[in-house]
């Protein structure tokens, strides 16, 4: 199987382009011509992909007239839709960076055009495939919690600007910190809860990062579901630039009968490290964005997991959508 990784501009990309190089049965190629907008100190481009012993091809079209059987997309989010609107000309299956766009009428079109191509257009959710979620997805689905009444959300991390500056560009990003971190938790209520979202309160700021970047680094998303449920999500930038982890993902889930706790990036061994002088994490376990690539490409995992489609990615932009209106107004916003 082929497949061409489009854009470097995601800190995603290296990941992919690595695990696709090391897959058996898969072929790899890159191409990341739009590196324009790179900050200075970001290797991109032939360099980058150089570095990881990765085939390269100059442009989009060198890419696409390799013949893959699939592509996955990792640019800018406001440049997701061309690329997008590309592969499914070609007929080629999408798996797109999440969010889907930078806005929802970008998020529309794409789905049309793959639909209209007859290919598949997945979105990258890789939390679907944590084992964690996958515990709390039974015992939901079980019934052990009975009706979900609430859900305490949490995506931090650190800003993102240190590894590539673009996701603090309101043009590039379409957002700030609630763009780059509302939609994971925002995918697995919608995969867990089987809910309509029907309304969104949002508050944000930038005061962690004041005068430093334009868009805001904090927000507090309240969604309420057409089932009765509140799910909150602190989609904050607040882990500081020396925490040893990017960040993590937890969900409290609070139904009728039981209440459940997940993280699901706490495979990890906590310490010290006398050396370097701070705390020290080790990761183990469980390979997430692995397990969702090789979903995409060869189908759903063992435990039936696949990947988001891209109404489900829209789903959650609309979300999005609503948050930045609802912040913007200081009002509850409707879907």
């Amino acid at each position: 199987m082929k497949v061409a990784v489009l854009s470097f501009a995601h800190v995603h990309a290296a990941a992919y382009l690595r695990l696709l190089r090391d897959m058996p049965g898969v072929e790899v190629l890159g191409s990341d011509p739009d590196t324009a907008s790179a900050a200075p100190g970001e290797v991109r481009g032939r360099a980058f992909a150089a570095s990881l012993d990765v085939p390269y091809a100059d442009t989009y079209a060198q890419a696409l007239a390799w013949r893959p059987d699939a592509v996955v997309v990792c640019s800018e989010n406001a440049r997701h839709r061309p690329l997008v609107e590309l592969a499914a000309a070609h007929r080629v299956d999408v798996l797109c960076e999440k969010p889907l766009a930078a806005t929802v009428a970008d998020g529309e079109a794409m789905v049309a055009a793959c639909r209209a191509a007859g290919v598949r257009l997945a979105v990258a959710y890789p939390v679907r495939f944590s084992p964690a979620y996958a515990a709390v997805k039974r015992a939901v689905t079980g019934g052990d919690t009975g009706r979900v009444l609430a859900v305490s959300g949490a995506n931090n991390g650190h800003m993102p600007t240190r590894a590539r500056r673009w996701f603090a560009d309101p043009e590039l990003a379409g957002g700030g910190a609630l763009m780059d971190h509302t939609v994971h938790i925002a995918d697995l209520l919608d995969d867990l809860l089987g809910a309509r979202a029907v309304e969104v309160y949002a508050q944000t700021n930038n005061l962690l990062y004041e005068g430093e970047v334009a868009t805001e680094t904090s927000g507090l998303v309240t969604v309420t579901y057409d089932n009765g449920a509140v799910a909150t999500i602190d989609c904050s930038w607040s882990h500081p630039r020396s925490h040893p982890s990017w960040g993590g993902l937890e969900l409290t889930v609070v139904g009728e009968r039981a209440t459940l706790e997940m993280d699901a990036f706490d495979q990890k061994v906590h310490g010290f490290s006398e050396r370097l002088g701070r705390g020290v994490e080790l990761p183990y376990g469980v390979d997430l964005d692995a397990r969702m690539l090789r979903a995409f490409l060869f189908g759903p995992d063992p435990t039936g997991t696949t990947t988001a489609d891209g109404p489900a990615g829209l789903r959650t932009l609309r979300i999005v959508e609503a948050a930045y209106t609802s912040a913007r107004q200081g009002t509850p916003t409707p879907l």
